[in-house]
């Protein structure tokens, strides 16, 4: 049976990493509110629909993608059943031919590891040069539900404060496509 707790509103009592205590942080300073759950390592699509059930929230797909070079980088955010077509990311922005990005690029640039990567490494220095991507299905949610970087920790927050607020704070802008 695949573990997932039940709602928590406080953040982790210990933080597993740097990119965990800046998004509580960031959530805190903003007044952004969350629900979160604890689960057993969310991979697989199917534990994500077990984790979005015990959230109330489908978690999104995130992709962490670059161009042939390694000289542009994208997060692109999806809902968690919809295919990823490359050539129908790279029309509706007006770029080259783009492909998935090495695990060790993502967790230079985005402090995750692969099966955690998630939006809000935004808050992050080194996360700067990423452009941020996301489908207007999810823009236009109610609620948002991803990883908080690791992949035992998910959270949900209103769609509005990610994109009005905790984008914003982290520097950052998005495309909505």
């Amino acid at each position: 049976m695949f573990y997932v707790s039940d709602i928590i509103t406080t953040p982790p009592e210990e933080f597993f990493s740097p990119l965990e205590a800046k998004i509580f942080e960031a959530f805190s300073a903003l007044g952004i509110l969350f629900k979160r759950v604890e689960s057993d390592p969310g991979i697989t699509m199917e534990d994500c629909k077990a984790i979005g059930e015990g959230l109330g929230e489908s978690i999104v797909k995130t992709v962490f993608l670059c161009n042939r070079q390694e000289t542009a980088f994208y997060l692109y955010v999806t809902r968690d059943d919809k295919p990823f077509v490359t050539r129908e990311f790279c029309s509706a922005l007006g770029i080259p031919r783009v492909s998935f990005a090495s695990p060790e690029k993502l967790e230079e640039l985005t402090g995750v590891k692969v099966g955690a990567t998630t939006i809000l490494s935004c808050i992050l220095p080194e996360c700067g040069a990423v452009k941020l991507v996301m489908d207007r299905e999810i823009a236009d949610r109610e609620y948002f539900a991803c990883t908080d970087g690791r992949a035992t920790c998910f959270v949900k927050i209103r769609t509005v404060d990610l994109l009005e607020k905790y984008i914003p704070h982290s520097g950052h802008s998005i495309s909505i496509i």
